[in-house]
């Protein structure tokens, strides 16, 4: 599946990153990390001069060498299905009903009985406070 392009045999160090850079050179470059200002240079270890083809994946593996791999393009390939025949099913004409067509309905204007029981109301606090006044005077 992979074939390998160059022997290097690199000695990986933990918190670097390998990779090829652009010119075809394995390079590495410390990972960043939280609260690391600026950006880290890259440090060309082996002078390869890979030369890449279109459609091809190149990394270093475990053992430090150089491989490529054909990239997966569109995933992988699906059976078709069978196709099922269709049926026609024959069209029957339904009736339609109408909508009840809502009415609006007029309300009355009721008379409101309260306005006359706070009419009654007043009339008895004046009265009250006649015979209040009057037994005033009494004694």
């Amino acid at each position: 599946m992979a074939k390998i392009v160059e022997k290097c045999g690199i000695k990986r160090e933990a918190g670097y990153l390998y990779f090829l850079d652009k010119n075809g050179n394995v390079a590495r470059v410390k990972m960043k990390r939280p609260g690391m200002k600026g950006k880290p240079k890259q440090q060309v270890l082996v002078k390869c001069k890979v030369k890449r083809e279109a459609g091809y994946l190149y990394y270093i593996d475990k053992k430090g060498n150089v491989c490529c791999a054909k990239m997966a393009r569109g995933g992988k390939k699906r059976k078709k299905k069978a196709k099922k025949k269709v049926v026609k099913k024959k069209t029957v004409k339904r009736k339609v009903k109408k909508k009840a067509v809502k009415r609006k309905v007029k309300k009355k204007a009721v008379k409101r009985k309260v306005k006359k029981k706070a009419v009654k109301k007043k009339v008895k606090k004046k009265a009250v406070k006649k015979k209040t006044v009057k037994r005033k005077k009494k004694r």
